[in-house]
């Protein structure tokens, strides 16, 4: 299930393909209006959509959001979205994001800020509650956040689009959370948290090989999404 920031990033990214390329699509206010979020929703949604380079801001009078001007990068980037995604082109996501997974995380290794690496705990701490209280659905959607930040972090723009629209895609069409064999959905749920903390905690530590190993392991899980 998409968030409300996701859907609110969705309505403002089909309203700046409609127009040409610098066409002013409205201020903050007005345009979260329209999408009928709050403050700190829009916050996240315009976050979304400045990552994947699909606006830009301009402050001042006669400022707001205009449709960016994009480059060869972001386009290919944003085609994955034009995916018809089937159970194939789902599964052929997953696989093709497990392969930027190693890049991902290496570029954020050497980039991440004390700042970034706070964010990462909050979410891992949302991640252990959930594991904690066994709410499966909550824990998948803060470890697609992980992920999502862990990619904000990295600079190289078109390692960032690919990654993040992979993502979107899949999470677009998850309807719940299938645990590897011989483990129990909790036992699962659990293990991957563990997996998430090792390589925040490598991140943190800049520990390279340490966190390629973790990032290996995480991607070699049996088990994980149900694809609807």
């Amino acid at each position: 299930m998409k968030s409300r920031a996701e859907g609110a990033a969705e309505f403002v990214a089909h309203l700046a393909a409609s127009v040409e390329r610098g066409s002013r699509l409205g201020t903050k206010d007005e345009l979260r209006v329209r999408c009928g979020v709050s403050v700190g929703t829009f916050n996240e949604a315009l976050r979304l959509l400045l990552v994947r380079g699909v606006v830009t801001v301009r402050p001042g009078s006669g400022g707001g959001l205009f449709a960016a001007e994009q480059n060869p990068m972001v386009r290919l980037g944003n085609s994955v979205l034009a995916l018809d995604a089937s159970e194939a082109d789902v599964t052929e996501a997953l696989r093709i994001r497990g392969a930027l997974e190693p890049l991902l995380w290496q570029d954020a290794l050497w980039h991440a800020s004390p700042a970034d690496v706070r964010d990462l705990r909050v979410i891992l701490k949302e991640m252990r509650e959930a594991a904690e209280a066994g709410d499966a659905d909550t824990f998948v959607r803060a470890n697609w956040n992980l992920h999502r930040r862990v990619a904000d972090v990295a600079p190289n723009a078109l390692l960032r689009s690919l990654y993040t629209n992979l993502l979107d895609l899949v999470a677009s069409h998850t309807v719940g959370v299938q645990p590897g064999a011989g483990l129990s959905l909790d036992e699962y749920v659990l293990d991957r948290y563990r997996q998430h903390a090792a390589m925040v905690d490598a991140l943190d530590e800049r520990d390279e090989a340490a966190l390629m190993r973790h990032v290996a392991d995480h991607d070699s899980v049996a088990g994980g999404v149900i694809k609807g």
